[in-house]
């Protein structure tokens, strides 16, 4: 039966060390796995846009034993502000309407430190190759032949793609990105600058224009990270395969308004600008014979839904489990992987459709009903019917037995 390893524990590539990759290799060594982790860049990925971390995901964390390192590592945002072109405040409101719906289980963090606290986690007992990536897959049914970039090829029992929206893995085995994301109207770009003024401790400061938006956000050791998110209609076909990002800013924020000029000349300076199209990931299976997809690269929700963190290790942490509990047969644990988050996965980014237009409203009026609703979320009622059901997931993961697999 070649949907069955012929020997235990599995010897196991995951392609990418994002979050999901991390998160699989530490539940999958809890199970003695044998794990290589390969990652394209040369280090483990710094900086990146602020998150909002809670559920199923702050859930498995704790569960890690991780979440007081995260927490420490996030922020208490008190406020998230939306402001006219001159800075007057004009909606917003306090981010306590989350930790009172959530329990207190919810902070504000770096993608990239989540990801790191993970990686260290796994304490050195997983083997890593940065700076390569994986470059052919060959399943014969019976095992895997990996070639990387650099590195000697190997034989191994699966592979799994951790490598996000663009993934690799997912193009080598399951085809083109044209055939499963799915672009929903905006593009977001981030970078962050050094001694930025003015701060506002724990705001997060947003001027909404039709169709576009600028945030921004004070972090620790006096940087400022700042987010941009425009429609796609103020992109075209010259712009998005010519221009580089800056240049593409500047055009769609020129005459911004409110702190514009200060933020064109911090992009100016920047040498690290984050640029992608807001897409979702929609596929009808996760797995292909021996190679598996986790995080974005199977089921991005996109930065609209506010939880793909989470998502993700929940996904790593379901996937690990189902791969313990299978007795080698894998492709059972792969449909079982899928069954339990398939229809979840759905849900979240039907959400994320829904709650796209809140981030860039297409006219000054959408803008100022946007801006009243939130002005209104301190009632708990109004708070609990706007968002109330976006912070909940509806569903219960199991509980693996995590002992090793015998030999």
């Amino acid at each position: 039966d070649t949907n069955v390893c012929t020997r235990s524990p599995f010897r196991i590539v995951i392609n990418g060390i994002g979050v999901a990759g991390p998160a699989l290799a530490y539940w999958l060594g809890k199970s003695g796995h044998d794990v290589l982790l390969v990652e394209e860049a040369p280090r483990l990925r710094a900086g990146g846009y602020i998150i909002d971390f809670w559920g199923i995901g702050y859930d498995i964390v704790e569960r890690m034993g991780l979440i007081d390192e995260v927490r420490a590592l996030g922020y208490r945002v008190r406020e998230v502000r939306f402001v006219d072109r001159k800075g007057r405040k004009r909606g917003g409101f306090n981010v306590d309407v989350f930790h009172r719906m959530t329990n207190d289980r919810f902070t504000s963090v770096a993608r990239s430190d989540i990801s790191a606290t993970m990686y260290h986690a796994i304490g050195g007992k997983v083997e890593t190759i940065f700076g390569d990536s994986v470059s052919a897959i060959d399943d014969n049914g019976h095992d895997v032949r990996v070639c990387f970039d650099h590195a000697p090829e190997r034989r191994v029992d699966l592979v799994i793609g951790a490598d996000g929206q663009h993934s690799r893995v997912r193009r080598l085995v399951f085809g083109p990105d044209s055939e499963f994301e799915i672009p929903l109207g905006y593009h977001v770009a981030a970078f962050e600058a050094e001694g930025y003024r003015p701060r506002e401790e724990l705001v997060y400061s947003s001027h909404s224009l039709p169709g576009r938006q600028i945030s921004r956000f004070s972090m620790r050791d006096d940087r400022t990270l700042f987010l941009f998110i425009f429609r796609d209609e103020f992109m075209d076909a010259s712009m998005a395969s010519n221009e580089e990002p800056r240049s593409i800013l500047r055009r769609v924020f020129a005459g911004a308004g409110w702190e514009w000029p200060q933020i064109e000349a911090e992009l100016d300076r920047a040498t690290d600008i984050y640029f992608d199209s807001v897409s979702q990931i929609r596929m009808n299976r996760w797995s292909k014979g021996r190679v598996g997809l986790v995080g974005d690269a199977a089921a991005c929700v996109s930065l609209m839904a506010g939880e793909g963190t989470g998502l993700a290790i929940a996904e790593a942490y379901v996937l690990a489990g189902e791969l313990h509990s299978c007795d080698g047969d894998f492709a059972t644990a792969f449909a079982r992987y899928e069954q339990r988050l398939m229809p979840f996965l759905k849900k979240k980014q039907q959400t994320a459709e829904r709650l796209a237009s809140a981030f860039a409203p297409k006219t000054s009026l959408g803008i100022a009903f946007r801006d009243m609703i939130t002005l209104l979320l301190g009632v708990p009622l109004v708070a609990d019917w706007v968002i109330g059901r976006d912070l909940r997931d509806d569903i219960v993961l199991p509980d693996y037995d995590r002992s090793p697999t015998s030999t």
